[in-house]
Order: C-alpha cells, then sequence, then structure tokens
C-alpha cells in the first residue's frame, strides 16, 4: 500500500509537519510513504481553454494546454492507495493553490467523462483508458488555521475528489494552529486520521473497489454532516424560500429542525442526481459533452463570430506591468 501526503503549506511549516505524523503513523502500520511540498511544484491556474473537455468530446483522450507538473502530480494521485492533502487556511477557504489543483482535476480527470470517452472509443474501435484511472480511492483532507474563521475550507477541499469521485475518509479543520505541533490533542488527531486513510485504503485495496459500483458504499469517518448523503454542512438558501441546494453534493431539498439540529431533507428519488456519484457524474458529463458540441458548432456561426469580433474592438486589455518594455 502506498500513501501519498501533500502539503500546500510553508517548507517545514505547520502544514509540512502535521503532513509528515500522519505518514509517520501510516508507515507504522506498514504502508509505503511519499510526501510532496506542492509549492515546490509548477502548478499553473486552469486557463478556461476547454481543451480537456473537447480532447474527451472527440476521443483524443486526457488533454491539457498548460506544460508544467500538473500531469505528473496526476499521476502521483492515481498511484497512491491513499491520499491525504494539507493545506493552510488564509481565508476561511482553501488556499488559491488548491483552488487551482481543484480546477485543473476537472473535465479532462472527471470519471463520468472518462466513462463517456471510454465509450467514444470503443465504438471506433480503439482501446480505451487504463484502468487505474477508474479504481476507487480512499482521500483525506485537514485545513490547518492560525484563528477560528475556518467553516468554509470543508466544502473546498472535497471539491477535488467531486470530480474523480474518490471516497472521503476525513475532512476536518484545526482552529488556532499557530503552534499546532505543540498540541498533543491536534497531533494525535492527526495520527488518527492517517490510521483511518490506511484502514480504508486497505478495505479498497482487498475488495478491489471501482468508482463505478461504490456508489453505496461509505468510507466516511468524520463527524455526521447536515446532508445525509455526502456529510456536507454547506448549504445556498434560495431568498426569500426555504429551498436549498447542498454546495457539495448539489442535492436540492430543504433544512429541517430535528431534535434541535438542522437537517437536510431531499427527495431520494433524485439522489441519482448527485455530482460525486457516478450517475450524476454521467448526467452532468452528457451536459458537458452536448453543450462542447454546440459551441464547437457555435463557432463556425457568422452571427457568433461578428458579435465576438465586436465586442472585442470595444476596449484593449492593459498589459501587465511584467510585459512592459
Amino acid at each position: 500500500m502506498k500513501i501519498l501526503g501533500i502539503s500546500l503549506g510553508t517548507k517545514n511549516g505547520n502544514n509540512d509537519t502535521m503532513c509528515r505524523i500522519a505518514l509517520e503513523t501510516a508507515q507504522e502500520m506498514g504502508a509505503e510513504i511519499e510526501f510532496i511540498h506542492l509549492l515546490d511544484w509548477d502548478i499553473r491556474y486552469c486557463s478556461g481553454c476547454v481543451a480537456c473537455s473537447r480532447g474527451l468530446v472527440t476521443g483524443k483522450g486526457m488533454v491539457c494546454s498548460r506544460k508544467d507538473d500538473y500531469k505528473a502530480f496526476y499521476e502521483k494521485l492515481v498511484e497512491a492507495d491513499g491520499v491525504l492533502i494539507v493545506d493552510p487556511i488564509y481565508e476561511s477557504g482553501g488556499t488559491g493553490l488548491f483552488h487551482s489543483i481543484t480546477d485543473r482535476m476537472g473535465p479532462s480527470h472527471d470519471t463520468g467523462m472518462l466513462i463517456i470517452h471510454n465509450q467514444i472509443m470503443e465504438k471506433s474501435g480503439k482501446d480505451g483508458l487504463d484502468k487505474k484511472y477508474f479504481r476507487q480511492k480512499a482521500i483525506s483532507f485537514v485545513g490547518i488555521g492560525g484563528s477560528d474563521w475556518a467553516v468554509r475550507v470543508e466544502t473546498d477541499h472535497a471539491m477535488l475528489a467531486m470530480s474523480p469521485g474518490w471516497k472521503i475518509v476525513n475532512n476536518e479543520f484545526f482552529s488556532w494552529s499557530k503552534d499546532v505541533i505543540m498540541q498533543d490533542d491536534k497531533v494525535e488527531r492527526m495520527r488518527e486520521i492517517a490510521r483511518n486513510l490506511v484502514e480504508a485504503a486497505q478495505y479498497i485495496i482487498d475488495s478491489d473497489m471501482q468508482i463505478q459500483g461504490s456508489e453505496n458504499i461509505s468510507l466516511w469517518k468524520g463527524a455526521k454532516g447536515a446532508c445525509p448523503h455526502c456529510q456536507g454542512n454547506n448549504f445556498y438558501i434560495y431568498p426569500g424560500t426555504t429551498h436549498c441546494v447542498c454546495e457539495l453534493c448539489g442535492l436540492e431539498g430543504t433544512l429541517v429542525i430535528e431534535d434541535g439540529a438542522f437537517r437536510f431533507q431531499y427527495d431520494p428519488s433524485t439522489e441519482h442526481h448527485a455530482h460525486d456519484i457516478v450517475s450524476g457524474k454521467l448526467l452532468h458529463s452528457d451536459d458537458i459533452f452536448k453543450n462542447e458540441s454546440r459551441m464547437m458548432d457555435r463557432l463556425k456561426d457568422p452571427e457568433f463570430k461578428k458579435r465576438r469580433e465586436h465586442y472585442t474592438a470595444v476596449c484593449e486589455p492593459t498589459p501587465a506591468p511584467s510585459m512592459k518594455k
């Protein structure tokens, strides 16, 4: 078994240290370990060029126009049996670097998109993608914050597992953690998170668990969330209504109070729409395929070209200071 630990914090700072505490525990349990300090890697932001989704639509495979370390990073994730990501909390949520790797995990690594791509390849008599991309994976997240302003980070972090459909084991944050390695309760909790991750990874190995077909299997070891489907705690409430949507899995329903606590209620017949399971992914992927096909047709439309040219001519972008001669 291989456990990969990833820190997005300053070199040898709290995030690196807490990640290594977990890796040490995993190693003691017999796992092979690897550590990545992600700030050392060249990871660029997504440019929104849609090469990835068009690559899958046209049968070209997993394509990205960015030529940096992300492809190698993704392969590290795929090769590991369990992944732990430790991320500093600057403004309540995930860091900018974390959002970049989440954006880059998007269409070209979404299981629903990959399944549809494989179907296209099979129909044309070609080989599909390597089966390793469809193997289930255990993943945990920890946010390290210097104050108590941290409640957004859980949803931000869980979004990374959304595209591939990987199983989240723990997802939590530590507040008031400037001197976290001296806080024995948090150090021990980090070790417990590592133990949970190793056990979940072993279960996946033993059962040869695939992403498709594991929708009803939970490996969650954290506190019970308000959303009974994804254990999420963040909701968007539509103004002037009681209608809301889980910001993580996308299910819609109502927040009700049961036994003095909020609980999210939704129609069970809609659960197949949830974005973190393959059925919901296939629905979403089908929409993406249709939209990309429509957009490719639009690019040939004279009226579309005319409008784009008109608005492009309205103003020029201000050049970056670093680009000025």
